[in-house]
């Protein structure tokens, strides 16, 4: 053992026996678990959280799975690593064995177009095995191609119970912090600072006991909140304050208060977020809480990203400021948003129902003569565009799902669908 790697090293697990939390994907039920058993291991994204278990379940699959394993880092690696790694991978069997070599590839989402190009033919040609680890939404820095060759597996953020059996652990089992007399009387503290982050929180534990001279300690929300310093809370663009203080900001915008929204934004500008990250999520709020409230948000949004893109900071905070302010001063909407969701909800409990035959495309004889397209009306030929018709199947027919919101461009959109559908949908 060697005394100087943090704790979290130490407690590193090496099987899935030991392995604590993301049991919807391990447990006896979870979506990898067969494969593990059975060794068929398809590439993947791991998604989720730092200090989840990316790294250490990678490991553990290739463990037992018995496949070598490389391993790479998008902070410090290129095209040529990656060949280098492909090359050897080759040689090591991958050619002549279903078992082929794992290739893990942390922060992935870092690789830009062309290292994440070079990875493409070795997993379509089964050279290797990709594992990639991400803590960004792999559908925006994971290129298309490559994302469709693999599963993406989400991992979320320790629960409370399991960084409790994660602090016990260590405690019993660690070589060293088994020789003291720890007691840990209150854990609130611990799980606080830690955001769900089982690397944090096992280094900040031992960080703590480490400053007693003592060989018996007592672990109280006290002791933590004195022995750790107020830096450990600054913000952190891979940690917990990254999730929760973007969550801040679109909150503040949702909630209509620009004031909010340019406070949150500074600090993220501060603490180096990544400026495109923050476009994205006002893209997604423009849509998602102003929508048809005030179709322009969208636009102006849009626009940003594009803008911030090619600018990059410092200035690039400017028209961040002014899409965050714009979009906090606009009226709000979310029905956009429920109509999508009320939508999905219902094809998944009605599964695939057939298309009316009215609707369907008929471009050859064979299906003009099963009545594909009969009796369709062209909205264009009746009048004001407008044809009394059903464009939902049998079974659900009638169903509303967009129910608009209470603003003027809305209002206007009721009384739109009320001089159509008066005798259909409830408007």
């Amino acid at each position: 053992m060697n005394a100087n790697e943090p704790l979290a090293e130490r407690l590193r697990p090496k099987n899935l026996k030991d392995y604590v939390s993301q049991n919807h994907l391990i447990g006896k039920n979870g979506s990898l678990t067969q494969h593990i058993q059975h060794g068929l291991i398809p590439s993947m994204i791991f998604w989720g959280p730092p200090g989840t278990g990316k790294t250490t379940l990678a490991n553990i699959i290739a463990t037992e799975s018995q496949r070598p394993f490389y391993s790479l880092s998008a902070i410090n690696s290129g095209v040529k690593d990656i060949r280098d790694v492909i090359e050897k991978a080759k040689q090591s069997g991958g050619l002549f064995t279903t078992k082929n070599p794992i290739l893990f590839i942390d922060e992935i989402h870092r690789f830009s177009k062309s290292q994440q190009d070079s990875l493409l033919q070795a997993v379509e040609k089964g050279w290797i095995t990709l594992i990639g680890a991400t803590t960004e939404n792999p559908s925006f820095e994971v290129i298309p191609a490559l994302l469709s060759r693999c599963q993406v597996y989400i991992l979320n953020a320790f629960n409370k119970q399991d960084l409790e059996t994660l602090l016990k652990r260590a405690i019993t089992t660690d070589d060293l912090l088994s020789r003291k007399k720890i007691t840990l009387k209150e854990t609130a503290a611990l799980l606080k600072i830690s955001g769900g982050d089982a690397r944090k929180l096992l280094n900040i534990f031992e960080l703590i006991v480490n400053t007693f001279d003592s060989e018996v300690i007592e672990i109280t929300n006290a002791v933590v909140l004195q022995k750790v310093q107020n830096n450990t809370v600054r913000y952190d663009k891979t940690g917990d304050q990254h999730y929760d203080i973007i969550s801040a900001f679109i909150k503040s915008i949702r909630g209509s208060d620009p004031n909010g929204a340019v406070y949150w934004l500074a600090r993220m500008i501060e603490g180096g977020e990544d400026v495109k990250f923050i476009a994205r999520r006002l893209l997604i709020s423009a849509s998602e809480d102003i929508g048809n409230a005030n179709p322009t948000a969208l636009v102006i949004a849009n626009n940003t990203f594009q803008a911030v893109s090619t600018i990059g900071y410092p200035e690039s905070r400017i028209i961040l400021s002014q899409c965050a302010t714009y979009l906090a001063c606009s009226p709000k909407s979310n029905a956009s948003y429920m109509a999508i969701g009320n939508a999905q909800k219902l094809v998944r409990e009605t599964g695939d129902l057939s298309v009316p035959l009215e609707i369907r495309n008929a471009p050859t004889k064979l299906m003009k003569e099963l009545g594909y397209g009969d009796n369709y009306k062209y909205a264009h030929n009746y009048n004001n565009n407008f044809a009394d018709q059903e464009f939902l199947p049998d079974e659900i027919k009638n169903t509303k799902f967009y129910e608009p919101g209470n603003n003027s461009r809305e209002n206007a959109h009721r009384e739109f669908l009320k001089q159509r559908w008066k005798d259909k949908y409830n408007y």
